[in-house]
């Protein structure tokens, strides 16, 4: 599997688990995440996804595999730190 498929399976990941993590009253801890949310939660995150979506296009066509490589370790890592937020919810 190649690391853009891998970016694009994250960013799924993400979204689904930062929806549920709201459906369990959890909140979003980024500024830029809670100002998307004045539109709704779920059109929030789904921005904040077709964003980042539309900056690992642009990675993949200007040739910065390195780019996509550390952002893709970086929301690995904020999927489990979103499944460490639901599991801990009560």
């Amino acid at each position: 599997m190649s690391i853009s498929h891998i970016f694009i399976y994250l960013q799924l990941l993400d979204l689904l688990t930062t929806l549920v993590g709201f459906k369990l009253g959890a909140v979003g801890v980024s500024p830029f995440i809670r100002s998307l949310m004045h539109a709704g939660p779920v059109l929030g995150v789904a921005l904040s996804k077709l964003l980042a979506l539309g900056l690992g296009a642009w990675c993949v066509y200007a040739k910065k595999q390195q780019v996509i490589r550390w952002t893709t370790y970086w929301y690995a890592g904020l999927v489990v730190w979103n499944l460490m937020v639901l599991l801990a919810a009560p």
